[in-house]
């Protein structure tokens, strides 16, 4: 079913800049799947800046965050949010990066719609995660936007965050957290690995998902995937670079670890 997501964000929809005609036809795309999901489901609206995408100039434009919420979710309950970015750099079609990380996001928000832990779940496609040139602030737009926009109450009760990004390629499972922030939800994963007999590799210090605007933020976050691979940010970033066998890999870890989550 991942797989199935990778072959088309890749091969029908291709290079998805997160202001351009071809992200927001993925956006409503994946709008769809998680309202057939029945979950609740919003987008939030932000501006992505001119700049240098991997190499192309690009112009400033607006991208969203497709957000799918438990129907029943309060606002004084504990929960937990899954994340993977749905835009690309300009040229590539981003199979590994980062239609992987959504294929496992959809294929993860399916099975919990039927059989949900204890612990609700927000899941949420980001946009404008690939750089707009080389400085500190010139990416991570679209999570950057959804922690400024979360309240008080949303920010006290998020128990874990976790950025899937790139996790298709290699045989261990990248782990990865920012360093100097906490790392229990890192620490969380890896023993759901080792349950489970799946090898990781474990980054201590990571800034290069959408888990970092969340962890600068004081919240707990980690990130799943990043093995180097040929393609990366490059037109031969297509379906025939992921791995199943390594989609799977991550599924059954975050399916773990949402499930032992408290």
């Amino acid at each position: 079913r991942a797989m199935r997501t990778v072959r088309f964000l890749a091969d029908e929809v291709g290079p998805r800049l997160a202001t351009g005609p071809a992200f927001h036809r993925a956006a409503r795309w994946v709008e769809h799947r998680f309202e057939g999901l029945g979950y609740d489901v919003s987008r939030q609206s932000f501006t992505v800046p001119a700049g240098d995408s991997w190499g192309v100039p690009v112009e400033a434009g607006t991208s969203v965050n497709v957000v799918a919420r438990p129907r029943d979710l309060g606002p004084r309950t504990p929960y937990l949010l899954v994340g993977a970015h749905l835009d690309t750099v300009a040229v590539a079609p981003g199979a590994e990066d980062n239609a992987s990380g959504i294929g496992v996001l959809l294929e993860t928000a399916r099975r919990w719609s039927v059989a949900p832990g204890d612990l609700p779940v927000v899941f949420v496609a980001f946009g404008g995660e690939e750089p707009r040139g080389t400085g500190d602030l010139e990416h991570h737009f679209g999570s950057l936007h959804h922690v400024a926009a979360m309240s008080p109450g949303e920010r006290r009760h998020l128990r874990g965050m976790v950025s899937m990004d790139r996790v298709g390629v290699g045989e261990l499972v990248p782990v990865a957290s920012v360093g100097g922030t906490a790392t229990a939800t890192r620490a969380a994963l890896v023993r759901s690995a080792a349950r489970l007999g799946i090898g990781v590799a474990v980054d201590p210090d990571n800034t290069a998902s959408d888990h970092e605007s969340f962890a600068d933020a004081g919240l707990p976050a980690a990130r799943l995937g990043s093995t180097p691979y040929a393609a990366y940010h490059s037109a031969q970033d297509v379906p025939a670079v992921v791995d199943p066998a390594q989609l799977r890999r991550v599924g059954r870890v975050i399916w773990d670890w949402l499930l032992r989550a408290r």
